[in-house]
């Protein structure tokens, strides 16, 4: 007892757990959870196919039964359980989780419902034909072998793998405190970008990516873009999305069945129908009369979904994306063991480790068959020493007294080595004929040849290059075969919300407080000019609409505000609320800053056109034109648009091509008209040219283009309810920077101008009061008139009430005009329903042409 005392020691137990911890988790790292970067294989996998070459289960042997590989391995090489070995040599067998099977199994191996295998007892199993591959040359010296568990027997420190396993069949594992996930890739492009590195070892990343497109998985399906994998490739981390295979079919009916026939790797179909029938039930997803599983060996996976006649299909299907494992993401994360040590490696590094293990697996194997090649040779010529005194070599052996004793005689005499001499001794009479002396001789010669040609390649790196782009070239075209897993092009990172909404003309509304909403466009119906409209929302006291823009939901929708700023929104999310509704504070939706407030909405499809502009018209008369594609990106935070002197603000924007003609009103009744080309395109922060100038007390209230291939006629509305349309002939073309010249008679009945715009006929009006009223109009009903007149009365205004905006609506997102009805009254007077038409008949407000009005002098002014 007091000896056994004496033995123990102090020990700190923090740094006994922190050193029996870390040789814990290293042993799990190296030793059971991390491949390795040369053959892409874990302990577990390499001792399953070594144990299973040992026993001769090759691909052309018969199959055997499982249980017998397993417990071979367990006994051999690999003491963790059976049911570790046998789950990792499963997998191995399983079509739909490797790439290249490395078992070929015979009985049930598990499906992609998630059944699990059969017992070991009833499965039979042999090494698969392209398994072999990474077996071949191992008893050739060119790997290291290493004592197994016990030191009773010899297991491979790697295998030759002649062709990259890790990147073909990739690998997944967790470790302690790391883990890996390497997808599966196709075996030609993986060879391909092998010689593309052998080739040229300044290869970059993006060069490989020419060759290996991407991950290629066992299930096929599509991977969404390819920004996710060049992360991956770059990085050694990064994440792509998968997503399956569908088609939409249209029955005879005319409903409609999606069909998935491929779907994502790893993604449990059992569980994955479950999700979809789940999510039916629980009206999550609406639309869906009835799902089945007709997958079959024949026909390979068919999930089929009914979907009700009067349900979008494919909207049907984006929610199905986003609510379940039809789209779903793969993480890369290319971490394995390089010289026993775990290291993250992006693409060429993979590439780069497997081709130098293939010259060392080459240089060896040369290095072997040369030696094999230099013994026999010292065997040949210590026989053809004896061939050539076959007479004393007799002589010598019969008088020697024993087989030793002749030996050394034989070494004396003729300076042979011991080999070269038990050779001599063994030699048959018959050698002694003399087509074995030819024979020898020949073989003699060839030996030498061959000896020459692996001292060569030992010598020249390139040589063994060559080598091993022959090999692998060969096991391509054995093995190789076509991409499975589609790679979209188009950018997808992710699933756009706007998938999961149809694409609808809308509507949408800024209030004089920044109020913002959107309504479907048939919200507004025509009416006759002279209406008194319909109620567009319910105003707080001092509030109205101050802008309307037509859109659809999937186009942007760019806001510039009074500083000069841009933000940026899809037209989705702006919130669809009741046209009674007085919508959410703009501040909700975008990051404005103190005091600044919305001045112009305008709506883009495509933002990254090169061929598109920017007109920017301010409060001050000037003017800016600017590329859309520096408003592409656009943050939460917004950008600066333009940028100001004193205290002038932005007044209007337009979209233009470059080869408009441009005008620009102000509330005095100026306007001027100047070709766009005149105005050079400025950077994004630029503060513009002189547009127009302006008289005391004047001020720019309008901008818009004409296109010279249409007829435009230009057309006002005045405060007081009052417009008309005017050729755009009648206004001549002018110096940009100029007064412009009149283009209404301004009085106390009809007020000052507060909109100018050109039009087509083609369009209808909106035009808003400052208490909410909105009355749509056909501008073919708007009388046209001569540049100087008053124009007509477009809407009957109450007392207090006055024109706030007004804004173009395209004719094709009109509903038919539905029949006059009475006005309902709110008891606050508000409008909230639709309205009688003013006769036409009493409209005394139209004046004739005003073409010989006075014209001052000032307005024939061009600078």
């Amino acid at each position: 007892m007091a000896e056994n005392i004496e033995r123990l020691k102090d020990r700190n137990i923090s740094t006994e757990m922190r050193e029996s911890f870390l040789d814990y988790a290293m042993s799990v790292i190296v030793s059971r959870a991390l491949p390795d970067v040369r053959d892409g294989m874990k302990p577990v996998h390499r001792r399953i196919l070594y144990g299973m070459n040992d026993q001769g289960m090759t691909s052309d042997k018969p199959y055997k039964k499982s249980a017998r590989i397993v417990g071979d391995v367990m006994g051999k090489y690999h003491p963790h359980g059976d049911s570790s070995i046998y789950e990792a040599m499963v997998r191995m067998a399983q079509d739909f989780s490797y790439r290249y099977p490395l078992v070929d199994g015979q009985g049930n191996f598990g499906s992609m419902d998630g059944d699990g295998a059969a017992a070991m007892r009833y499965t039979e199993a042999r090494m698969s034909k392209i398994a072999m591959e990474l077996m071949r040359d191992i008893n050739k010296d060119t790997i290291d072998f290493v004592d197994n568990y016990d030191g009773n027997e010899r297991e491979p420190a790697v295998l030759p793998a002649r062709f990259p396993n890790l990147l073909v069949n990739g690998a997944s594992g967790i470790a302690v405190g790391m883990a890996t996930n390497i997808p599966p890739h196709n075996l030609n492009e993986v060879i391909d970008g092998v010689l593309a590195l052998s080739h040229n070892p300044d290869i970059t990343v993006s060069e490989l990516m020419d060759h290996i497109h991407g991950p290629d998985f066992p299930t096929a399906g599509l991977i969404l873009g390819r920004s996710g994998i060049r992360r991956a490739y770059e990085t050694g981390r990064g994440s792509v999305m998968m997503r399956a295979k569908t088609i939409i079919e249209t029955r005879p009916n005319g409903k409609e069945t999606i069909i998935v026939t491929e779907i994502p790797y790893q993604v449990n179909k059992a569980k994955l129908v479950e999700k979809i029938a789940e999510l039916a039930r629980d009206k999550k997803v609406d639309g869906i009369t009835d799902l089945r599983d007709e997958t079959s060996l024949k026909e390979g996976v068919r999930i089929v979904i009914d979907v009700r006649r009067d349900a979008n299909a494919n909207v049907l299907l984006n929610n199905l994306y986003k609510l379940t494992p039809l789209q779903t993401s793969f993480g890369m994360n290319m971490l394995s063991l390089v010289d026993g040590k775990p290291k993250v490696l992006n693409l060429k590094q993979m590439v780069y480790y497997y081709l130098e293990h293939q010259k060392v697996v080459i240089r060896r194997r040369t290095a072997y068959n040369l030696k094999k090649a230099e013994d026999r040779a010292h065997l040949l010529e210590g026989l053809r020493i004896a061939l050539d005194h076959i007479d004393e070599i007799i002589a010598l052996i019969r008088s020697s007294e024993t087989d030793q004793q002749a030996m050394e005689s034989l070494q004396t005499k003729f300076s042979l080595s011991e080999r070269q001499a038990q050779a001599i001794m063994d030699m048959r009479l018959r050698r002694l004929t003399g087509l074995e002396r030819d024979k020898i001789e020949a073989e003699y010669q060839e030996l030498l040849a061959y000896i020459g040609e692996l001292k060569a390649i030992l010598a020249d790196e390139e040589k063994i290059l060559d080598i091993i782009r022959e090999e692998l070239t060969e096991i391509k075209e054995r093995f190789g075969d076509f991409r499975r897993t589609e790679i979209t092009v188009g950018g997808f990172d992710h699933l756009e919300d706007e998938d999961l909404i149809p694409e609808d003309h809308i509507v949408i509304t800024l209030s004089h407080n920044n109020y913002i909403k959107r309504l479907p466009v048939s919200t507004y119906r025509a009416q006759h000019r002279g209406g008194r409209g319909v109620q567009g929302m319910n105003t707080i006291e001092d509030d109205f609409v101050s802008q309307i823009v037509t859109t659809s939901t999937h186009d942007h929708v760019l806001f510039f505000t009074n500083k000069g700023r841009v933000y940026k929104l899809k037209g989705y999310e702006i919130p669809e609320l009741s046209r009674q509704s007085k919508g959410i504070p703009i501040v909700n939706a975008l990051s404005l800053e103190k005091d600044e407030t919305i001045s112009t909405m305008i709506a883009v499809k495509n933002l990254e056109r090169e061929d598109a502009f920017i007109i920017f018209a301010t409060k001050k008369g000037l003017i800016k034109r600017s590329s859309l594609s520096n408003f592409a990106r656009i943050n939460k935070n917004g950008k600066i648009a333009i940028s100001f002197r004193e205290d002038d603000e932005l007044i209007a924007v337009r979209l233009t091509d470059g080869t408009k003609q441009l005008i620009i009103g102000t509330k005095n009744a100026s306007l001027i008209r100047f070709e766009e080309s005149t105005l050079r395109p400025l950077g994004r922060t630029a503060t513009g040219v002189k547009g127009i100038s302006l008289r005391e007390g004047d001020e720019v209230i309008g901008l818009d283009v004409i296109n010279s291939n249409d007829e435009h006629e230009v057309l006002i509305v005045t405060e007081k309810g009052y417009g008309k349309r005017t050729k755009e002939s009648d206004y001549r073309i002018s110096n940009r920077g100029g007064k412009g010249i009149k283009t209404a008679t301004i009085t106390e009945k009809n007020g000052k101008l507060v909109y100018i715009s050109t039009v087509t006929g083609a369009e209808d009006l909106m035009i808003v009061t400052n208490q909410g009223v909105i009355i749509r109009l056909d501008v073919n009903d708007i009388s046209q008139n001569g540049r100087g007149a008053q124009g007509v009365k477009l809407i009957r205004l109450t007392e207090g009430q006055h024109v706030a905006t007004v804004a173009k609506v395209d004719k094709d997102s009109v509903e038919d005009e539905l029949p006059d009805e009475e006005v309902i009254e709110s008891e606050d007077g508000h409008l909230v329903g639709t309205v009688d038409t003013v006769d036409e008949t009493e409209d005394e407000d139209i004046f004739e042409d005003s073409e010989d009005v006075e014209t001052m002098d000032h307005l024939k002014e061009d600078e």
